[in-house]
């Protein structure tokens, strides 16, 4: 899939750049979101012994009270596995948009993200202390 370089609408929320899901565009590209992790769990093929298939992931957009799923596969499920907390708020930088197959979907969005080899998910921290000095 090419990658993409048009401009896609960001929002400067809280400090963090990044696309509403609205505005996500189907390929591989630099697209950032910034959501709410609401869960994820260990997906499983029980028609092949119980075989792990990967991660499924649910982000919450509230900007546009929209719920998007993620799948990461069984390759990259251990590296990106220590990065993902239910209930944070996660930024995702460089990520693949599909499609979502009516077989597989899970939400109301018509796509899917999918983590790629460049892909980072980093928590945001929302509350800090603050020091009076």
């Amino acid at each position: 899939m090419p990658l993409s370089v048009s401009p896609v609408p960001q929002t400067d929320v809280s400090g963090v750049r990044h696309s509403t899901f609205e505005s996500l565009r189907l390929g591989r590209s630099s697209q950032s979101i910034a959501s709410g992790l609401l869960r994820f769990w260990d997906s499983l093929n029980f028609k092949k012994d119980v075989e792990f298939m990967g991660i499924t992931v649910l982000f919450l957009d509230e900007k546009v009270n929209s719920v998007i799923h993620e799948f990461i596969t069984v390759g990259p499920a251990n590296h990106y596995m220590s990065s993902l907390k239910a209930g944070s708020i996660v930024k995702v930088d460089c990520f693949e948009v599909a499609r979502c197959s009516s077989m597989y979907k899970i939400t109301d969005h018509p796509f899917v993200i999918r983590f790629i080899s460049p892909t980072i998910i980093d928590e945001v921290i929302t509350s800090a202390l603050e020091i009076n000095l």
